[in-house]
C-alpha cells in the first residue's frame, strides 16, 4: 500500500454469476483527495463504491482502508459514511435531528448533538432552518442535509453515490462548486460517483474513468481530458474526434487511429493558409447545431470521415451559423493537440 493512501484496492473482482462488476482493479486513493469514478451504467463504478463502503464484498482480492484491511468488517464498523442520490432522510424528523442521528445513536448528549448539528448546519448553509420538516425543503437543500448528516461522525472517507443527479442543471452546477468548498475545508477524503463526465472534470483531483468493470484511465481532469488513454476515454470524456485508418492517413500520413478534440479546430476558408507546423484537411459542413454561447459544426471531408468543430459565439448569431450549411471550408489544428490512441486489441 502506498504512503498516505486512504482506499487502496489490490486485484478487487466481484463476480455476480458471469457477470464481471468489477474485474480485477488495483488503485490507490490518497488521503484528503477528491477522487471520482467516472463510467456509463454498468461500468463497475457504484460496485467499487459498495465495496469500500462494505454494502458488497469482493469476490477476490484485498480492500484497505487507512492501512486496515476490510475482509470482514461490516458497513457500521468502517470509517466510512455514503451519500445517496435519493437523500435516504428520515421524513417524521427535524431537519437537525436527521444531521444528528448518528451522534444518537452513539449516545452523545442532547446539547452536544444539539450544538453539532447547528454547526454542521452552518457549514451548509442551513443555519436556521434546523426545526423544518425535510418536505419542507428544496432538492438542493435537503442534499445539504444528507451531506450534514454525513459529516457529523467525521468518517475518514466520504462515499458520495450520483448525489446531485435529481437536481436540475443549475442547481447541480451550484452543488458543484459547494461541494468542492466543504471537502477542502473538512480536509477529508471524497469518493464521488458520477456517469457526468462535466461534473466529474470540474469538482474532482483525479479521475478514474470505469468501463465493463474495468479503469481505463486514472489521472487529473487536465490528463484525461487532453491525454485520453483508449478511444473509450476518447469517446467518453467530453466531446471527441476519433478518426483511424484511411480518414487519418489522409490527414497524417499514417493510418493511426487519433482523437482531437473539437475546441482545437480551427474553421478557415477553402484555400486558406494554416501555420506551417498545422495538420490541415478539407471538408463541407454538414451539419449545424447553435447552443446559444458556441455553435457546434459536424465536417464530411474530403478524405473520409467526419470531424465535430466547435467555435465560441463572440459575434456569430444562430441566422448566421445556419447559413453556413453546405458551405465548403478547410480546418487546420496545432499538432500537439493530436493525441495518438491505441489501437483496439484484435480478438485471437
Amino acid at each position: 500500500m502506498s504512503a498516505g493512501s486512504a482506499v487502496s484496492f489490490r486485484h478487487v473482482s466481484r463476480h455476480f454469476g458471469a457477470v464481471k462488476a468489477a474485474d480485477d482493479l488495483s488503485f490507490d486513493i490518497a488521503d484528503g483527495e477528491f477522487f471520482a469514478m467516472l463510467g456509463p451504467s454498468g461500468s463497475g463504478k457504484t460496485t467499487s463504491l459498495r465495496l469500500i463502503a462494505g454494502f458488497e464484498q469482493p469476490t477476490s482480492g484485498e480492500i484497505r482502508v487507512h492501512e486496515r484491511s476490510m475482509a470482514g468488517v461490516p458497513p457500521y464498523e468502517r470509517d466510512v459514511n455514503t451519500v445517496f442520490q435519493d437523500y435516504a432522510l428520515f421524513p417524521h424528523m427535524s431537519v437537525a435531528d436527521n444531521v444528528a442521528y448518528g451522534l444518537m445513536i452513539r449516545r452523545v448528549a442532547k446539547d452536544e448533538r444539539k450544538r453539532q448539528a447547528e454547526e454542521m448546519l452552518a457549514m451548509v448553509a442551513l443555519a436556521g432552518l434546523g426545526d423544518r420538516r425535510p418536505s419542507q425543503l428544496s432538492g438542493g437543500q435537503r442534499q445539504r442535509v444528507a451531506l450534514a448528516r454525513a459529516l457529523i461522525n467525521r468518517p475518514s472517507v466520504l462515499l458520495l453515490d450520483e448525489p446531485l443527479g435529481a437536481l436540475d442543471l443549475k442547481l447541480r452546477e451550484q452543488m458543484q462548486v459547494e461541494l468542492k468548498a466543504i471537502q477542502r475545508q473538512v480536509g477529508i477524503t471524497f469518493i464521488y460517483v458520477t456517469h457526468d463526465q462535466g461534473e466529474a472534470l470540474s469538482i474532482s483531483d483525479r479521475v478514474a474513468v470505469f468501463n465493463a468493470g474495468r479503469i481505463e484511465q486514472i489521472g487529473s481532469p487536465a490528463e484525461v481530458y487532453e491525454h485520453p488513454a483508449s478511444a473509450f476515454v476518447a469517446g467518453f470524456v467530453g466531446v471527441s474526434n476519433l478518426l483511424a485508418d484511411a480518414a487519418a492517413a489522409a490527414i497524417t500520413g499514417s493510418p493511426q487511429p487519433f482523437s482531437i478534440r473539437p475546441e482545437k479546430i480551427h474553421i478557415m476558408a477553402p484555400g486558406g493558409a494554416a501555420p506551417g507546423d498545422a495538420l490541415v484537411t478539407d471538408g463541407t459542413i454538414s451539419a449545424v447545431l447553435y447552443f446559444g454561447a458556441s455553435t457546434r459544426f459536424n465536417v464530411a471531408l474530403s478524405g473520409g470521415g467526419e470531424l465535430t468543430v466547435i467555435e465560441q459565439n463572440r459575434a456569430t448569431t444562430a441566422t448566421a451559423a445556419a447559413e453556413r450549411m453546405g458551405q465548403p471550408v478547410r480546418l487546420w489544428w496545432a499538432r500537439q493537440h493530436l493525441q495518438p490512441i491505441a489501437a483496439p486489441a484484435r480478438p485471437a
